[in-house]
């Protein structure tokens, strides 16, 4: 496996001086200050290369390679077809075309309608002091009933559900529902876009007419008028599932489970066409079986995260790599069994970590602080090591 860690550029509390000691070798980044749909220049892209093999501080090289780019985000017009959905795609197109020219030939990307990756707390203190991440489902019916007040969102919840929503929205105090609603739509490390309840209202509401079946033919649209560029200049797209991989505020979601993958690989056939596969995302999801995708599909597996969720119903937390609901060993094992098969090695980057140790102490991205990821690396490689010692 190849070791990698997301970093969000200079103005990420975990500075190029502390990735240089993590333990990885390949950089997972982006060019988050550049808007959604416009093209990345060469210039900035060998300017943020720039920043992560050379340590200016120090005046010397890293041992550091930006690799991999988490994301390049799809417009919103893409998702919908409307607008100019043909221009951003060209864009698009030509941002691949200049990352190639850089040497940087994977881009992980996703096609979740409005939202990327939620959460109800990004502050949950577990027993032993850290912190974790934190979807609380009563809590997220209650934004989505009570402060939303998403039209005909009652529908799509049960009476019971409708019913402790309701006692979770009548115990919170104006400060607790103000802070609830930045958690959700106010934006997290590497989301596209933050909104406001009136913006989210509205934007919810463009995708009204717009159900799973529609979503994934624009999504297999798109991918089949940028693989001629893709396969040209040598990029692997890898496709991020969905996380939470269900529903969320009406929209639809089409990369959530194996069934998903199996049309998308199918329907979109070129070998630039992947998946990155997210474990504590897919583990959300009890019926999802990771090793199974990683061994099924692992000739067009081209990025892996690696984390692990306690699952309580619906409800979850990010709990430590080695320990919660989803089986990492395994997980790890059928990664080293895809990379036999294809003979490749595939990168793998620990995901959110917990906030602990000094890093109480200070203010760190949601997720992306760097003792809990480094923890989770050293177990991550624990384990591969453990593994490849007892195989053939």
């Amino acid at each position: 496996m190849r070791y990698s860690w997301r970093w969000f550029g200079p103005n990420d509390p975990v500075k190029i001086q502390d990735v240089m000691q993590v333990g990885a070798r390949e950089i997972v980044t982006a060019l988050h200050h550049i808007p959604n749909g416009q093209i990345w220049s060469i210039e900035e892209i060998k300017k943020r290369q720039h920043e992560v093999e050379w340590d200016s501080i120090n005046n010397r090289p890293t041992n550091l390679t930006w690799t991999i780019v988490e994301s390049v985000p799809v417009h919103e017009d893409i998702k919908k077809q409307k607008g100019n959905f043909q221009e951003y795609i060209e864009n698009y197109k030509k941002t691949l075309e200049n990352l190639s020219a850089c040497g940087i030939k994977i881009v992980i990307y996703n096609f979740m309608p409005v939202i990327d990756w939620t959460r109800t707390n990004l502050e949950y203190e577990l027993p032993n002091g850290a912190k974790a991440l934190r979807f609380d489902e009563d809590e997220f019916a209650a934004f989505d009933l009570f402060i939303l007040k998403r039209r005909n969102a009652e529908n799509e919840y049960t009476v019971e559900e409708k019913q402790r929503a309701k006692l979770v929205f009548e115990k919170m105090n104006d400060k607790a529902k103000e802070k609830l609603t930045r958690t959700i739509i106010a934006g997290l490390p590497g989301a596209e876009e933050s909104f406001t309840i009136e913006q989210f209202n509205h934007i919810l509401n463009e995708y009204k007419d717009i159900n799973s079946d529609k979503l994934r033919s624009n999504l297999i649209y798109f991918l089949k008028v940028i693989m001629p560029t893709a396969e040209r200049v040598g990029i692997k797209m890898a496709i991020h599932p969905d996380d939470p991989p269900r529903p969320m505020f009406g929209l639809p979601r089409v990369m959530s489970n194996m069934k998903d993958m199996e049309i998308l690989l199918t329907s979109v056939p070129s070998k630039s066409c992947g998946l990155n596969v997210c474990a504590g995302s897919l583990g959300v999801n009890e019926d999802n079986n990771i090793p199974e995708m990683i061994r099924r599909f692992g000739e067009r597996v081209y990025f892996v995260h690696l984390r692990s969720v306690k699952r309580e119903g619906k409800t979850f937390y990010e709990d430590e790599h080695i320990s919660g609901s989803v089986d990492l060993v395994e997980v790890i094992k059928s990664v080293l069994d895809a990379e036999k098969k294809s003979n490749l090695e595939i990168p793998i980057r620990p995901d959110h970590g917990h906030q602990m140790l000094d890093d109480l102490k200070k203010k760190t991205n949601p997720g992306y602080s760097c003792i809990g990821r480094m923890k989770g690396l050293a177990e991550v490689k624990g384990i591969a090591a453990a593994l490849k010692s007892t195989m053939n």
